[in-house]
């Protein structure tokens, strides 16, 4: 027996020392290749080969490792910069809304102080989503001293007028409209006509005399006549005309001056001009003393 297990003894004893020998190749492979190295000899030099082979793996793996660390790194800090980036547009956006809404408002109030009616400012809070009329609704009404046929207008020209109003709110027929109706004037040659909306979203100047001599680019302003806006504010612009023969009057296609799909302050006209040239006339004959 104690024949037998002598080989098996020595053989586990070979194993473990070749096992102690790899595990230190790996661990230490340049302190085992400098210590051959130096102890010289053909074995050391055979071992030094593979040792060589090993240190240059080692050092390629922990290379890579390095760099793997380091482009975790760097793949975190590209997150956080875009993160930043995604923050900065959104604080850039407002900042462009701000200052939109700034100028818009700063136009508004030059126009209101240069213009010489009482006006009421207001902002759009809705607009008509049945589409049977084109209209917009503010967040001014009857409180506000907002009444029906009051003009709207913006410091491009005009928006429509009131037709419907409640405490806090109220209902503006845009002038795109068919069911509006304002009298126009054609600012060159001085022809009258009423302006209303059309089915396309556009406006037309209608019973224009047959001997006008308008053309294509002619501007339209109120012409003042009615008492819901002043002389002078712009319509829009003359862009196509219609002349049927044996017809009593001629007719214009207008685009109007103001985008009314982007309208989002107004002014609201609280003089009437019609009432006001009526009642200073009254007072005037019962000042005027009997001759």
């Amino acid at each position: 027996m104690a024949h037998s297990s002598s080989p098996y003894g020595a053989r586990r004893i070979a194993l473990a020392c070749f096992a102690f020998l790899l595990v230190a190749l790996f661990l230490f492979p340049s302190q085992i290749q400098g210590l051959l190295q130096y102890l010289g000899g053909p074995v050391g030099y055979a071992v030094g080969i593979p040792l060589e082979a090993i240190a240059s793996i080692d050092a390629g793996i922990a290379n890579r490792w390095e760099q793997y660390v380091a482009l975790q790194g760097v793949r975190e800090e590209n997150q956080q910069l875009r993160k930043e980036i995604e923050w900065l547009r959104g604080q850039h956006s407002q900042l462009r809304e701000s200052a939109a809404a700034t100028e818009r408002l700063t136009s508004l109030l030059q126009f209101k102080e240069q213009a010489l009616p009482t006006m009421i400012a207001a902002q759009v809070i809705g607009r008509d989503a049945t589409n049977r009329y084109r209209a917009i609704i503010l967040n001014k009404g009857e409180g506000d001293g907002i009444k029906p046929d009051m003009g709207v207008v913006t410091p491009a020209g005009v928006v429509g007028r009131i037709v419907k109003t409640t405490g806090a709110s109220s209902v503006v027929l845009l002038v795109t409209d068919p069911n509006n109706a304002i009298a126009g004037l054609i600012q060159r040659t001085r022809d009258e006509g009423i302006v209303q909306g059309t089915q396309q979203g556009l406006a037309q100047l209608k019973y224009i005399p047959l001997l006008s001599t308008l053309r294509d680019g002619d501007r339209v302003v109120t012409s003042g006549l009615i008492g819901d806006f002043p002389r002078g504010l712009v319509i829009g612009t003359i862009t196509r005309i219609d002349k049927e023969e044996g017809a009593l009057f001629q007719s214009a296609e207008l685009m109007p001056e103001v985008d009314m799909g982007r309208v989002e302050e107004v002014l609201v006209i609280q003089t009437s001009y019609g009432q006001s040239t009526k009642a200073g006339t009254e007072t005037d004959l019962r000042e005027k003393p009997a001759p």
